[in-house]
């Protein structure tokens, strides 16, 4: 089996290299820092599955699982993440992924959802499963504010979120700054917020941001 490591932290690839020494069948066992040294080497290369941090600088994860559902579709991706599940994961497997862990799961449960990927499946943990399977119970999953944004409306409101300004964002996305002013307008609209403290303060209680 070989398999992909992408995290910008050091530490956190060391330690997932470490867990990973344990999958049986394990021939190769790589890593990239970020986002385009991660496309790079999979135009490069082949792999059995990819693990990648959703919230790597510069090109965010989402950004780069869909460039990786471009290049290479049929190589599979989990992705971890330090934010809750409910906020995260129903976005990434709608754009392509294969699983969705945080990064507080247990070793065992991240060598579980590899194998499991490889094999053709899906994973997403039981406690993401119950809950969904409650909602549905209860007459239908009931959409929370950000899950009616656009992807890059969402990785917006999470920059606006944290304090980034109008330039900033522009600078990092590669937009320009009436683009960025218009996905804030329509973030404000769709949300129905009307002040920036507001959309902070609903991104810190849903755990969007740290």
């Amino acid at each position: 089996m070989k398999i992909i490591i992408a995290d910008d932290h050091a530490l956190i690839r060391k330690g997932l290299k470490e867990i990973l020494q344990q999958v049986e069948g394990l021939v190769l066992l790589d890593e990239a820092q970020n986002g385009p040294e991660l496309l790079l080497k999979i135009e490069e290369n082949d792999y059995d599955i990819i693990v990648l941090d959703i919230s790597m600088p510069g090109k965010s994860g989402l950004d780069v699982l869909k460039d990786l559902r471009n290049i290479k579709p049929e190589i599979p991706v989990l992705i971890l993440s330090v934010y809750p599940e409910e906020q995260y994961a129903i976005r990434v497997l709608k754009a392509g992924a294969s699983g969705y862990l945080t990064k507080d799961s247990a070793p065992d449960e991240l060598v579980s959802a590899i194998k499991k990927i490889v094999n053709g499946g899906k994973y997403i943990s039981g406690s993401l499963a119950e809950m969904l399977a409650s909602e549905v119970k209860g007459g239908g999953v009931i959409k929370q504010l950000h899950e009616n944004l656009s992807d890059r409306e969402f990785q917006v409101m999470k920059m606006l979120a944290v304090g980034k300004t109008i330039k900033e964002i522009s600078e990092e996305l590669f937009l320009s700054p009436k683009t960025v002013s218009t996905y804030r307008t329509r973030i404000y609209d769709k949300m129905k917020f009307a002040s920036k403290a507001e959309l902070t303060g609903y991104a810190m209680k849903n755990g969007l941001i740290d």
